[in-house]
């Protein structure tokens, strides 16, 4: 077991995107990393390759849902786009409830070494200032206090280090990145590409930019940070509260429980970074209250919690008739005995951009799916799935609060989780709905359903499905794709360039504890429509250069 008794020069909470990255950019900066994890470890057991079976469509496919809810995830096993092989990577919901009030809201979450990096497509994409700027283009909301050229540095650094993979596009709402090498489309999907771009010369059909496969299965920011010698390690620990130093007021540590256990430990550090996921941050910031902090660390704005945000999803899945089996083109990354070769298409925002093309809602949406590459049985229609993702404006009332009537299995009250889409956001996803039925169609294709949060778009659903599946899917889909499937959800400490109105400051920092930083998905001041991973990535970088640099001279 680590040896927990010493000051720390900084405590990481969580261990996915934002932690990894927290422990290789500070402890190859010289400084001593302690890092929690509130999940088991991983080993080679959980990768062993599955055995081969008959494909089943994820949009459907009862057999895999019944055994995760057996297992106990009656609501990991909701998710759109389910796969068996990431189920063992998400919560056991009985141990990990939450409350939610307004519209459904979806909560997608894992809780192991790794966090959800185990159960995502990594696919990395870079924000512009389409979303940092947007504010100032039409006036909902906030600017970011950032603007792209800030966070562009640490981009390229993340991306070197993750190995991406992807294409020179030149577009601006869509920054290019550094890659190792391209990544390429099925003929499927280029003639896809073609067919879309005839007809809508503003719509770019592009393959994604994604990640190389991690065959270490250790989040590479942690096995390097774990080669430095500077890096203690403690996984099984929950993380109750952050401890405030009542004659300083700085952070100076942290309680967390033993998962197995249940036993209380105590730990210190000169300063605490927060990377436990948006709304477990939120959560540990509001349980962290203090005499002096009442309302919870960093809620002197009374803000903490609010703006919570997540993408308006919306689905398409269909059939290519002309087309049978499955086909993958040739992967540039390295093979990956557990998990599937990734890839497809993306088509980067188009809407509202530099002048308002779609007055009825704000901002915009993109797409990201695949066509040909799901399997299918060889003698079947090759498959095509697309999913919108779109910009949910930011909303005071959409809050996260805490349920402290309900706790998890280690006695910590649960969160709350109030959104409600507005008018605004229901226009946008009847325009996504709109839009992936007619560029399907465009391409050929015959549609088996489109739908989003408000329903789906017709009753002619899954024709080739048996009676029985089509009426499980159509009482199961709003669930299924309510607020949260596309599992971006951000915001709840947002950044800001005032203390009255915001959280934490331009460098990540809670205004009220400079000591205390927050870099996940929590610090988000508007959403956008790429996923949030990379930015997470990038934030978390920028932030760690500004604590180590202010560390050294002394000023933080």
């Amino acid at each position: 077991m680590a040896n927990l008794d010493k000051t720390f020069d900084v405590l990481v909470v969580g261990s996915g995107p934002a932690g990894s990255t927290a422990a290789h950019e500070l402890t190859r900066r010289g400084m001593e990393v302690l890092l929690l994890e509130a999940g088991r470890n991983i080993t080679p057991d959980d990768f062993v390759p599955p055995k081969p079976s008959k494909p089943r469509d994820m949009s459907i496919d009862l057999v895999g849902r019944a055994k995760s809810t057996l297992s106990g995830q009656y609501v990991q096993m909701r998710r759109a786009m389910f796969k068996e092989q990431t189920s063992p990577f998400l919560v056991n919901d009985f141990k990990h409830p939450y409350t939610t009030g307004g519209d459904p809201f979806l909560w997608i979450r894992g809780r192991q070494l790794g966090g959800r990096m185990h159960a995502y497509g990594r696919m990395l994409l870079r924000a512009s200032d389409h979303e940092f700027k947007a504010a100032s283009r039409d006036g909902h909301g906030d600017d970011w206090p950032i603007s792209y050229a800030d966070l562009e540095p640490y981009y390229d650094d993340v991306e070197r280090f993750n190995g991406l993979y992807g294409t020179t596009e030149n577009l601006p709402q869509l920054p290019d990145g550094q890659y190792r090498g391209t990544s390429p489309l099925s003929s499927s999907e280029q003639e896809f590409k073609t067919s879309v771009e005839a007809r809508w010369p503003e719509r770019h059909v592009i393959p994604w930019r994604f990640a190389a496969p991690n065959l270490g299965r250790v989040p590479l920011g942690i096995a390097t940070a774990l080669k430095t010698g500077r890096l203690t390690l403690r996984t099984d620990a929950i993380v109750t509260r952050i401890t405030v130093d009542p004659s300083t007021g700085r952070a100076d540590g942290a309680i967390f429980i033993d998962r197995l256990t249940k036993r209380e430990t105590k730990v210190h550090a000169n300063a605490v970074m927060l990377c436990a996921s948006g709304i477990e941050s939120v959560r540990l910031l509001l349980n962290s209250a203090t005499t002096r902090h009442p309302d919870g660390l960093g809620n002197s704005s009374g803000q903490l919690g609010r703006y919570f945000m997540d993408q308006t999803p919306s689905l398409l899945f269909g059939s290519d008739m002309t087309r049978t089996g499955m086909e993958l083109p040739p992967d540039p990354a390295p093979a990956d005995p557990y998990y599937a070769p990734v890839g497809g298409i993306y088509v980067p925002r188009w809407e509202n951009l530099d002048s308002i093309t779609r007055p009825e809602f704000a901002r915009g949406w993109a797409i990201q799916g695949t066509i040909g590459r799901l399997p299918v049985p060889d003698d079947s229609p090759s498959a095509v799935g697309l999913m919108g993702f779109g910009e949910m404006l930011p909303n005071a009332n959409n809050r996260i609060t805490l349920a402290r009537h309900r706790k998890d299995a280690w006695g910590i009250p649960v969160p709350r989780i109030d959104i409600r889409i507005s008018d605004n956001e229901r226009a946008m996803m009847r325009a996504q709905m709109a839009g992936l039925r007619e560029m399907a169609e465009t391409a050929g294709y015959r549609v088996n359903f489109v739908g989003s949060t408000v329903g789906l778009d017709s009753k002619k659903i899954w024709p080739d499905a048996d009676p029985f599946s089509r009426l499980v899917f159509k009482l199961g889909f709003r669930l299924s794709l309510a607020m949260g499937a596309a599992i971006h959800e951000c915001g709840g400490a947002r950044m800001g360039s005032d203390p009255a109105t915001s959280v934490l400051n331009e460098h990540n920092q809670v205004w009220d504890i400079p000591n205390l930083f927050v870099t996940d998905g929590a610090s988000y001041t508007s959403n956008a429509v790429v996923g949030p991973a990379l930015t997470i990535m990038a934030l978390t970088a920028r932030a760690c250069d500004h604590l180590a640099s202010e560390t050294a001279t002394g000023a933080l």
